[in-house]
Protein backbone atom coordinates (compact mmCIF):
# COMPACT_ATOMS: atom_id res chain seq x y z
CA UNK A 1 0.00 0.00 0.00
CA UNK A 2 1.12 3.37 0.11
CA UNK A 3 2.68 5.39 2.36
CA UNK A 4 5.34 7.71 3.85
CA UNK A 5 8.49 7.25 5.86
CA UNK A 6 10.91 4.56 7.32
CA UNK A 7 8.52 2.71 9.38
CA UNK A 8 8.40 -1.20 8.87
CA UNK A 9 10.33 -0.34 5.50
CA UNK A 10 12.52 -3.61 6.03
CA UNK A 11 9.46 -5.74 6.61
CA UNK A 12 8.11 -4.70 3.45
CA UNK A 13 11.24 -5.43 1.35
CA UNK A 14 11.24 -9.01 3.29
CA UNK A 15 7.53 -9.66 1.98
CA UNK A 16 8.28 -8.24 -1.41
CA UNK A 17 10.88 -10.58 -1.73
CA UNK A 18 8.64 -13.90 -0.74
CA UNK A 19 5.96 -12.53 -3.10
CA UNK A 20 8.68 -11.98 -5.93
CA UNK A 21 10.17 -15.63 -5.29
CA UNK A 22 7.10 -17.40 -4.77
CA UNK A 23 5.34 -15.90 -7.94
CA UNK A 24 2.64 -14.53 -5.38
CA UNK A 25 0.62 -11.82 -7.11
CA UNK A 26 2.26 -8.59 -5.82
CA UNK A 27 0.90 -4.72 -6.68
CA UNK A 28 2.50 -2.12 -5.18
CA UNK A 29 1.77 1.43 -5.26
CA UNK A 30 3.67 4.58 -4.79
CA UNK A 31 5.65 3.71 -1.66
CA UNK A 32 4.89 -0.14 -2.65
CA UNK A 33 6.44 0.80 -5.77
CA UNK A 34 9.41 2.18 -4.62
CA UNK A 35 9.93 -0.85 -2.35
CA UNK A 36 9.86 -3.42 -4.71
CA UNK A 37 12.56 -1.39 -6.58
CA UNK A 38 14.61 -1.36 -3.24
CA UNK A 39 13.88 -5.45 -2.66
CA UNK A 40 15.47 -5.57 -6.30
CA UNK A 41 18.36 -4.13 -6.19
CA UNK A 42 19.14 -5.83 -2.83
CA UNK A 43 18.20 -8.99 -3.45
CA UNK A 44 18.91 -9.78 -7.24
CA UNK A 45 21.20 -6.65 -8.23
CA UNK A 46 23.23 -7.47 -5.35
CA UNK A 47 22.99 -3.73 -4.10
CA UNK A 48 23.06 -4.76 -0.23
CA UNK A 49 22.84 -0.86 0.22
CA UNK A 50 19.85 -0.02 -2.44
CA UNK A 51 17.81 2.34 -0.76
CA UNK A 52 15.21 5.36 -0.73
CA UNK A 53 16.75 8.94 -0.13
CA UNK A 54 13.72 9.88 1.75
CA UNK A 55 14.72 6.48 4.05
CA UNK A 56 18.96 7.33 3.67
CA UNK A 57 19.75 10.10 2.03
CA UNK A 58 23.29 9.18 1.89
CA UNK A 59 22.92 5.54 0.69
CA UNK A 60 25.28 4.25 -1.77
CA UNK A 61 22.71 2.73 -4.00
CA UNK A 62 19.71 5.55 -3.94
CA UNK A 63 18.16 3.54 -6.40
CA UNK A 64 14.77 5.94 -5.77
CA UNK A 65 15.65 9.42 -5.07
CA UNK A 66 13.81 12.88 -4.45
CA UNK A 67 12.51 14.06 -8.16
CA UNK A 68 14.77 17.22 -9.27
CA UNK A 69 12.08 19.71 -8.58
CA UNK A 70 11.24 18.57 -5.18
CA UNK A 71 15.12 19.35 -3.92
CA UNK A 72 14.32 22.99 -4.09
CA UNK A 73 11.70 22.99 -1.92
CA UNK A 74 12.00 24.09 1.97
CA UNK A 75 8.10 24.82 3.18
CA UNK A 76 6.58 21.14 2.03
CA UNK A 77 2.86 21.52 2.69
CA UNK A 78 1.17 21.02 -0.62
CA UNK A 79 4.27 20.95 -2.46
CA UNK A 80 4.14 17.33 -3.75
CA UNK A 81 3.87 15.55 -7.59
CA UNK A 82 0.21 16.32 -7.18
CA UNK A 83 -2.85 16.04 -10.31
CA UNK A 84 -3.18 13.82 -13.40
CA UNK A 85 -0.10 13.08 -15.39
CA UNK A 86 0.37 11.11 -19.04
CA UNK A 87 2.01 7.84 -19.12
CA UNK A 88 3.00 5.69 -22.17
CA UNK A 89 3.34 1.87 -21.93
CA UNK A 90 5.14 -0.38 -23.50
CA UNK A 91 3.13 -2.46 -25.96
CA UNK A 92 3.04 -5.80 -25.03
CA UNK A 93 3.39 -5.19 -21.04
CA UNK A 94 1.38 -6.33 -18.39
CA UNK A 95 0.07 -2.86 -17.64
CA UNK A 96 -0.72 -2.24 -21.60
CA UNK A 97 -3.00 -5.74 -21.83
CA UNK A 98 -4.55 -4.34 -18.81
CA UNK A 99 -5.63 -0.96 -19.67
CA UNK A 100 -6.23 -2.03 -23.56
CA UNK A 101 -4.13 1.12 -24.62
CA UNK A 102 -0.38 2.25 -24.68
CA UNK A 103 -1.41 5.84 -23.66
CA UNK A 104 -2.84 6.78 -20.19
CA UNK A 105 -3.21 9.60 -17.47
CA UNK A 106 -3.08 8.75 -13.85
CA UNK A 107 -3.11 10.56 -10.46
CA UNK A 108 0.04 11.19 -8.39
CA UNK A 109 1.20 12.23 -4.76
CA UNK A 110 4.95 12.42 -3.67
CA UNK A 111 8.43 13.74 -3.86
CA UNK A 112 10.39 10.16 -4.90
CA UNK A 113 10.96 8.69 -8.36
CA UNK A 114 12.54 5.16 -9.66
CA UNK A 115 16.58 6.93 -9.61
CA UNK A 116 16.75 5.90 -13.67
CA UNK A 117 20.72 6.08 -13.41
CA UNK A 118 19.72 1.97 -12.37
CA UNK A 119 16.95 1.77 -15.37
CA UNK A 120 19.28 -0.27 -17.95
CA UNK A 121 20.96 -2.22 -14.75
CA UNK A 122 17.08 -2.80 -13.69
CA UNK A 123 16.07 -3.65 -16.96
CA UNK A 124 18.58 -6.22 -18.12
CA UNK A 125 17.72 -8.51 -14.86
CA UNK A 126 14.31 -8.81 -15.63
CA UNK A 127 13.00 -5.46 -13.28
CA UNK A 128 10.88 -3.58 -16.91
CA UNK A 129 9.68 0.44 -16.42
CA UNK A 130 6.30 -0.25 -18.41
CA UNK A 131 4.79 2.68 -17.56
CA UNK A 132 6.95 6.22 -18.76
CA UNK A 133 5.58 9.62 -18.11
CA UNK A 134 6.57 11.31 -21.95
CA UNK A 135 7.25 14.66 -20.72
CA UNK A 136 10.31 13.96 -17.93
CA UNK A 137 10.71 10.47 -18.52
CA UNK A 138 9.89 9.47 -15.33
CA UNK A 139 9.08 5.38 -14.39
CA UNK A 140 5.95 5.42 -13.42
CA UNK A 141 5.36 1.26 -13.73
CA UNK A 142 7.24 -1.31 -13.17
CA UNK A 143 6.75 -4.88 -13.95
CA UNK A 144 8.63 -8.42 -13.33
CA UNK A 145 9.51 -10.56 -16.95
CA UNK A 146 9.31 -13.65 -15.89
CA UNK A 147 6.30 -13.53 -12.88
CA UNK A 148 2.75 -14.41 -13.22
CA UNK A 149 1.51 -11.16 -11.58
CA UNK A 150 4.44 -8.66 -10.37
CA UNK A 151 3.38 -5.04 -10.84
CA UNK A 152 4.27 -1.69 -9.40
CA UNK A 153 2.63 1.68 -10.00
CA UNK A 154 4.10 5.15 -8.78
CA UNK A 155 0.65 6.78 -9.17
CA UNK A 156 -2.48 6.22 -7.10
CA UNK A 157 -5.13 4.08 -8.66
CA UNK A 158 -7.15 4.14 -5.80
CA UNK A 159 -7.90 8.00 -6.52
CA UNK A 160 -9.94 6.61 -9.77
CA UNK A 161 -11.43 3.72 -8.51
CA UNK A 162 -14.85 3.18 -7.61
CA UNK A 163 -17.33 0.66 -5.70
CA UNK A 164 -19.12 0.78 -9.47
CA UNK A 165 -15.98 1.53 -11.19
CA UNK A 166 -12.81 0.00 -9.78
CA UNK A 167 -9.47 0.63 -11.45
CA UNK A 168 -8.48 -2.02 -14.18
CA UNK A 169 -5.12 -2.34 -12.04
CA UNK A 170 -7.10 -3.72 -8.80
CA UNK A 171 -9.55 -6.13 -10.65
CA UNK A 172 -6.78 -7.65 -12.78
CA UNK A 173 -4.44 -8.03 -9.48
CA UNK A 174 -7.55 -9.58 -7.86
CA UNK A 175 -8.38 -11.64 -10.53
Amino acid sequence: APGFGSRGIDGKVDAIKYVRENNIPFFGICLGMQCAVVEFGRNVLGMPNAQSTEMDENTESPVISMMEEQKKIKNKGGTMRLGSYSCDLKKGSKASAIYGRNHIKERHRHRYEFNNQYLEQYENAGMVATGINPENNLVEIIELKNHPFFIGAQFHPELKSTVDNPHPLFVNFVA
